[in-house]
C-alpha cells in the first residue's frame, strides 16, 4: 500500500465506484462490441443512414451518444430501451472485478458509505449487485440519465449527484474509476479520484489527466481500506 494511498482514503468521507472496470466486467459474457453491433442493426432497421465508422463502432455507449447527437429523442430513446434491456442481460454472465467485492466490504467496515456512479443504467447495477449479496452495502445507485447520454460522466452531475445523496461534501469524498471520464468527470466535481489501471497502458494516461492516486490492483484499495478499519 502506497503512502499517498492511505493518506487519501484517510481523509474522505465516502467512496464512489464506477461499475463497470472497477465492480466488474459488466459485458464478459456478452461482448460489448455485439451489443454496439445490435443497437446500430436497430438504427438501420429504423431507416437511419447509418455512417461507416459508427456501423463499425464498438462501444454501445458511443452509440447512443451518436443517436443523440442525431436530433431524434424518439430514436435516442429506443437505442436506450434496447441498451438497458442488453445491460440487464450481460449483467447476468458479468464477471466480478478481483477484489471489487472487498473493497465494498472494507469501506463499509471502515464507517464509509458507498455509492455506484455509473454511465451503466442503474437497473443493470442495481441488479448485479442484488445478485451478488452488494445491495446493502451500495447506496445509492446513480446511472445513466434516460435517453440523455450528454449528462454522462465526464459530465460531473451523476458525481454530485451522489454526494448529494449522501450528504457529503465533495472534497471529503473520493471516485474509483477506471476511465477518462471518471477521471475528468471527478477533477470537474472536485471530488478526489483514484485511477484503477487495469491496463498497464491507462497508468501513465491516469497521473497526467490528474488522479490522486493509481493503482493497478483493487486489492490495493481493499488492503488501504484494512489498514485504516484496524488503527
Amino acid at each position: 500500500m502506497s503512502a499517498d494511498l492511505g493518506r487519501l482514503l484517510g481523509r474522505v468521507g465516502a467512496v464512489l465506484l464506477d461499475f463497470d472496470g472497477p465492480v466488474c466486467s459488466i459485458f464478459a459474457g456478452y461482448p460489448a462490441p455485439h451489443v454496439a453491433s445490435e443497437l446500430v442493426d436497430l438504427l438501420m432497421r429504423r431507416g437511419v443512414d447509418v455512417p461507416m465508422d459508427l456501423a463499425s463502432e464498438r462501444d454501445p455507449l458511443e452509440v447512443l451518444r451518436r443517436t443523440a447527437a442525431l436530433g431524434d429523442q424518439g430514436m435516442t430513446r429506443a437505442v436506450e430501451d434496447a441498451l438497458c434491456a442488453a445491460e440487464r442481460q450481460a449483467v447476468e454472465t458479468a464477471e466480478p472485478t478481483p477484489y471489487g467485492r472487498e473493497v465494498i466490504v472494507a469501506a463499509r467496515q471502515s464507517g464509509l458509505p458507498v455509492a455506484a456512479v455509473s454511465n451503466n443504467s442503474a437497473g443493470a447495477v442495481t441488479a448485479y449487485l442484488a445478485a451478488h449479496r452488494l445491495a446493502g452495502y451500495v447506496s445509492p445507485v446513480v446511472g445513466r440519465a434516460y435517453a440523455d447520454p450528454n449528462r454522462m460522466k465526464p459530465n460531473p452531475e451523476p458525481i454530485l449527484q451522489a454526494v448529494r445523496a449522501l450528504g457529503q461534501l465533495p472534497a471529503r469524498c473520493v471516485l474509483v474509476g477506471d476511465s477518462l471520464s471518471d477521471i475528468e468527470g471527478s477533477r470537474a466535481a472536485e471530488v478526489a479520484v483514484i485511477g484503477y489501471a487495469n491496463r498497464p497502458s491507462k497508468v501513465d494516461v491516469f497521473r497526467l489527466a490528474g488522479a490522486d492516486a493509481v493503482v493497478t490492483s483493487m486489492g490495493e484499495i481493499a488492503a488501504a481500506l484494512i489498514s485504516q478499519a484496524s488503527d
